[in-house]
């Protein structure tokens, strides 16, 4: 049967042990709805209640607390176990470690998320064994300090890492270390080719979206691939960390924090430019008047946020999203250009090289013979 997790948003008078005592409510008539409850959190400061359940649809899982006590989710979505446990450590009820009747659990289900990009800075030599040798040494690095500051690997592959931590703290400092490791190890022509970027942003696993942390994951994500910065945080990482450390701010020196303002921008900015990227008519003017900012606004806004003019930002978001096409080698490099938003093969190609050093034929032929 399929897994759920569910979200209860709960008043301010609801505890620890009300929930827990939910729970073994639930637990006592599930077998009467085919359900299995299989673990709860409870975020006493957000007042947040979290359930994972197996079950054969939310309907079962509706009816079951209702009948158990009346306590509806306000979402249900469909998770994978193998993350849940990536995430929150654990798919199942800890053994009990506390001399109470229910059981009480503490754990909010509260997350801070650690997205880590190396991006290719040079196509000329990014389809050699040695700098793929290279990316794979950083990541064995990577995974080592992740380890050290007890951060929980979600996803991993040659150029990105997702990953989960409980503690803001742990994931800031992993963040700063990870990235000094890499500055100390850029000693030769196939490091200076690569960049690496780290986003951190913390969040819930059930939201409004269909994934769990899946808004939490974007922002991070947003934060690592568009702002200018190698660690960038979110105002609520920022906030979070002073929390755990009793007001003791940020270091800013290693760490660029994303003030309120420039995360609305940025998310309206990365909203649109998702939906219209693979129009060829789509121009600076559009973003200006679509966005609601003057020409003069936006620019400024995109140098302070991205580093890049509207421009180059359009061109390069486009030449990355064909990049992944190419690296997929998904349909020939004429339709790639036309369906990334470029007018011709040939301005496409050409941008390409510009941005790359490399024509994007002869990057295809380079990762064939490398394969």
């Amino acid at each position: 049967m399929p897994i759920y997790m569910d979200r209860h948003d709960v008043s301010e008078e609801v505890t620890a042990e009300n929930v827990a005592q939910l729970h073994q409510e639930d637990l006592k008539i599930q077998h009467k709805f085919n359900c299995r409850g299989l673990t709860y959190w409870f975020d006493s400061k957000r007042k947040t209640a979290f359930c994972l359940i197996e079950a054969p649809n939310k309907d079962a899982i509706k009816e079951m607390h209702d009948k158990a006590h009346g306590e509806v989710p306000n979402r249900i979505i469909e998770v994978d176990d193998d993350i849940v446990e990536s995430f929150l450590g654990r798919i199942e009820d800890p053994q009990k470690s506390q001399n109470t009747e229910f059981n009480i659990i503490n754990d909010p289900a509260f997350r801070t998320v650690i997205v880590t990009g190396i991006k290719r800075l040079s196509l000329i030599n990014s389809a050699s064994k040695q700098l793929n040798l290279v990316i794979y040494n950083h990541n064995k690095s990577i995974v080592k300090t992740l380890n050290k500051y007890k951060g929980s690997i979600v996803k991993q592959k040659l150029d990105y890492f997702l990953t989960s931590f409980d503690s803001v703290t742990n994931a800031v400092l992993c963040a700063i270390e990870i990235q000094t490791k890499l500055k100390q190890t850029i000693n030769n022509t196939y490091d200076s080719d690569i960049k690496l970027s780290i986003g951190l942003s913390a969040g819930a696993p059930v939201t409004e979206k269909e994934g769990i942390f899946e808004d939490t994951i974007k922002i991070a994500e947003r934060l690592c691939d568009i702002v200018k910065g190698q660690i960038v945080v979110s105002s609520e990482v920022k906030d979070l960390y002073e929390n755990e450390n009793l007001n003791i701010s940020i270091d800013e020196k290693f760490v660029y924090v994303l003030n309120p303002t420039d995360e609305k921008f940025l998310h309206i900015l990365m909203d649109y430019t998702e939906r219209e990227w693979s129009s060829t008519t789509l121009n600076v003017d559009d973003f200006s008047r679509d966005l609601g900012y003057s020409k003069s606004q936006l620019y400024r806004n995109m140098i302070s946020l991205t580093g890049k003019s509207p421009n180059i930002f359009i061109k390069e978001y486009r030449l990355n999203r064909a990049l992944k096409l190419l690296n997929k080698q998904i349909g020939n490099i004429s339709k790639i250009a036309y369906d990334t938003g470029f007018n011709s093969p040939a301005y496409f190609s050409k941008c390409f090289q510009e941005t790359f050093g490399v024509l994007p034929s002869t990057y295809i032929r380079q990762s064939v013979s490398n394969t």
